[in-house]
């Protein structure tokens, strides 16, 4: 099997097939690019590291580790509310790296910027003697005064959740052999999710625009970990019930094969859903747009002015958590 090519090479054949015609790109043959924005708009930009044996797996397929290094980054810009714009890559490949590889990387980018409506406008490559390394920085344009932040939260507002939790840190655990058994459905979605998360952008940019959240976050080291980052920026506490987790039949199916119980989903990372705090008298509003999204919204509790997060079980009780969440350290 063929190695990579040269720098030039790659950018030439692989990358700058992505940036295409797009403004401000010049095609990937200057250093920079150059973004314009409509008036009255504001740019909102965020980058992420992915690391072959930190974040993704080093067998994992090369179309779904490019899938992942953009919606993760994706995730962050719909928790603000932002429309997605482009996106800038910096990739360090081993020297052993197949040309195969490379090729089904990119051609999973591709497929996603179709989706997302994002084009590649610039980057870097290079040559590393460490594990394959990406570094992936996206842009989106906010229009009006209003974004969505981890400080906005009022006391009394509802908590809510999209989606389901723990998917992604039980297919990892699948994928480690960790967990058998399963039926193929369930080891399918739990592995897909774990893979290839699903970045909230239209509810995102949904619940700012319609003015139907106060805060939010995206859950990507673990539910209680991130809300107690939109508690925490807004010197606030609120009591969630484990009984009242969203939480998928592929994942109840694998809490059964295991014998254990939801409390391990609280700390596990990877989901990428949307942690929102909404006024009171959005219940319906918020209900109908999860019909017209096709995205399942769940109140996990309401926040309140003791701070601190409390997880409780059905009757009450105390739960005490063997980990906060993911570290990346």
């Amino acid at each position: 099997m063929s190695r990579i090519s040269g720098e030039f090479a790659v950018i030439e054949r692989y990358l700058a097939p992505l940036a295409g015609d797009a403004a401000g790109s010049f095609s990937l043959k200057n250093d920079a690019a150059v973004l314009s924005l409509e008036p009255g708009a504001r740019l909102v930009t965020t980058v992420d590291c992915m690391i072959a044996g930190r974040h993704f797996l080093p067998d994992d397929p090369a179309e779904t580790v490019a899938k992942k290094l953009l919606r993760v980054s994706l995730s962050d810009l719909a928790a603000m509310g932002a429309e997605p714009m482009a996106y800038l890559l910096s990739a360090s490949w081993p020297a052993d790296t197949e040309e195969r590889w490379l090729a089904a990387f990119c051609a999973g980018l591709a497929d996603d910027q179709v989706r997302y409506g994002v084009m590649l406008v610039g980057g870097d490559t290079t040559a590393t003697p460490g594990p394959l390394t990406f570094s992936l920085t996206a842009f989106g344009s906010l229009t009006g005064p209003g974004v969505l932040d981890r400080s906005s939260l009022k006391p009394g507002d509802d908590l809510y959740l999209s989606g389901t939790l723990g998917d992604a840190h039980l297919g990892l655990r699948v994928l480690r052999g960790e967990i058998d058994g399963l039926s193929a459905a369930a080891r399918d979605d739990l592995v897909r999710r774990y893979r290839c998360p699903d970045p909230r952008v239209d509810l995102g940019r949904a619940l700012l625009d319609r003015g139907l959240a106060t805060a939010a976050i995206d859950v990507s080291d673990g539910l209680a970990q991130d809300l107690g980052h939109l508690l925490s920026g807004s010197g606030l506490g609120a009591v969630v019930c484990m009984a009242d987790l969203p939480v998928s039949d592929a994942a109840e199916e694998a809490l059964r094969k295991t014998g254990e119980t939801r409390a391990g989903l609280l700390s596990g990372g990877g989901d990428y859903e949307l942690l929102f705090g909404a006024a009171a008298d959005r219940g319906d509003a918020l209900t109908a747009l999860a019909k017209e999204l096709s995205v399942p919204l769940t109140r996990l509790g309401r926040a309140r002015r003791e701070p601190g997060l409390s997880v409780q079980d059905a009757a009450g009780r105390e739960v005490r958590l063997e980990s906060a969440g993911w570290t990346h350290f």
